[in-house]
């Protein structure tokens, strides 16, 4: 008897221990899942801002004539500065821009030319919604109209590529994002209904023993959202994790400044990890109410 009893109690923590690995195998999938989506609900919509960082780090650069005073060269840049399409100006000296080209080539050009042949120049920074091709073409006309300035240079082939590139990349993102919805709610589901099925006697006991459909459900229902809300959370914090990291490393880019994003974000993740093993749990359950049971053992 002590033997039975102990082969039971053996059996019972088996059974235990298995459906544990089960429950936790089965959260850090849906976990990664949703980890996933979370990343692409964040390009999305930090899309537009992305495109923004790209387009408004493509500078413009006014070269002013040798012979202007600095009261010229202040009044033309406070001038740039109040225009709605600006959105940043510098000012770089002929020192500072031989200073820049000695970094860049690594040795003096200026000692062995003998002279600084570079001239001081303005650059420019242009708002978002004017750093297209179109833009650039009349700027560019109206830059060299001022006196002050000598030559305007920018790069016209990296801005038709760049405006071209963003299309892509942005339909790119959202077709992928629909790929990974799609095959997220079938990994899900597929998580959801493996663990189902490995409780599947346990319903069909339940069901012998008089057991309501709604009260089979309502376990099962309610482990599949606490799996989901766990989920969620874990993929929460490993997201915001990652969204930290690279605002540390692309500082600009990304900030948690951005409340009402990263809100929309956590919750939608949150949102759909409940509804996403709600709705799996119960067709699952639901099909195994129906099912016969010689069928059971398939």
């Amino acid at each position: 008897m002590a033997n039975t009893d102990t082969f039971m109690q053996a059996k019972d923590l088996t059974i235990r221990r298995r459906l544990t690995t089960s429950y936790l195998i089965s959260v850090v999938s849906i976990m990664f899942v949703l980890l996933l989506l979370g990343l692409a609900g964040f390009l999305i919509l930090n899309a537009h801002k992305l495109s923004n960082y790209v387009k408004e780090n493509i500078g413009i650069s006014l070269f002013l004539k040798d012979d202007l005073k600095e009261v010229d060269i202040f009044s033309l840049q406070k001038t740039l500065d109040a225009k709605k399409y600006v959105k940043e100006t510098r000012y770089i000296t002929r020192d500072e821009a031989a200073k820049e080209m000695k970094e860049e080539l690594g040795e003096d050009f200026v000692e062995f030319l003998g002279y600084n042949p570079l001239p001081s120049s303005i650059d420019i920074k242009l708002n978002a919604d004017y750093a297209n091709p179109d833009s650039f073409l009349i700027l560019e006309r109206e830059f060299r109209a001022y006196a002050q300035v000598e030559d305007v240079s920018y790069q016209k082939d990296l801005i038709y590529v760049i405006s071209l590139n963003i299309k892509k990349i942005t339909i790119f993102i959202l077709v992928m994002c629909s790929l990974l919805l799609l095959i997220a709610i079938t990994l899900i589901n597929n998580t959801i209904r493996l663990s189902v099925y490995a409780k599947r006697f346990i319903i069909r006991t339940m069901q012998l023993v008089g057991a309501q459909p709604l009260l089979i459900r309502r376990p099962f229902i309610m482990q599949g959202i606490t799996q989901g809300i766990l989920s969620a959370l874990l993929a929460d914090i490993i997201l915001f994790a990652l969204i930290f990291v690279a605002e540390k490393q692309m500082e600009g880019l990304f900030s948690f400044q951005d409340l009402r994003i990263m809100g929309i974000i956590f919750s939608a993740i949150l949102l759909f990890g409940i509804i996403i093993t709600w709705l799996s749990t119960h067709l699952s359950v639901s099909k195994y109410l129906k099912i016969k049971t010689d069928n059971l053992y398939n």
